[in-house]
């Protein structure tokens, strides 16, 4: 994807060592401009250089465009990646579709809904959108490729559509509130024991 570079993965020219602080304000005003009802579309690089008190040329030096400067910021509110520990299948599809959209920035309640007609309206952001979430997918296929291999789960397992099933109703519930009903604790491993006793090996 052309012009997806980010500020972790450009090479840095030599000068000046890079400021964490400036970094981080950038980041942090793509997120409240965001917030307060920017779209991704409107939102400019002259607005963000103003808000997080920088040059223009500040943001360009750290990122390729606006697109690899979004990716970023869409990381940064979705946070760490989760770790499974490779103990348990359950207990690692527990903690995965646990983090599906979980977010502890509160600014993400306001941004992410908005983002769902941009990520189908334009190819650009759909592709940004994808680019944040694929890890989060691929920790998912490694864990059911490990129960295909060591025999826990059914060897023609559709992986695709297995993480849909367990992800799909997590992603439902957080975003939509589909069923006040449900309790939010519990519900990862109602799924995933619910979509388990569909794909273990027999």
């Amino acid at each position: 994807m052309s012009g997806m570079t980010s500020a972790a993965d450009a090479p840095r020219p030599p000068g000046r060592p890079r400021s964490v602080r400036a970094d981080e304000a950038i980041v942090e005003a793509v997120l409240d401009l965001l917030a307060e009802g920017s779209t991704i579309e409107a939102l400019s690089i002259e607005a963000i250089a103003a808000r997080a008190g920088v040059g223009k040329a500040t943001i360009y030096r750290r990122w390729s465009g606006k697109d690899a400067l979004m990716r970023d910021a869409l990381s940064r509110l979705k946070g760490v990646l989760a770790q499974p520990a490779g103990r348990s299948l359950r207990e690692d599809l527990v903690l995965l579709v646990g983090a599906v959209g979980r977010h502890i920035d509160p600014r993400a309640a306001k941004i992410m809904p908005c983002l769902v007609p941009e990520v189908h309206r334009s190819p650009d952001h759909f592709q940004v959108y994808q680019s944040v979430i694929e890890p989060r997918r691929q920790l998912m296929r490694e864990v059911l490729r490990r129960g295909v291999r060591s025999g826990e789960l059914r060897a023609d397992l559709d992986i695709e559509v297995a993480m849909a099933l367990l992800t799909g109703p997590m992603l439902v519930q957080r975003m939509l509130r589909w069923n006040a009903e449900l309790d939010e604790e519990s519900l990862p491993g109602r799924i995933v024991d619910g979509v388990l006793d569909g794909i273990r090996a027999r």
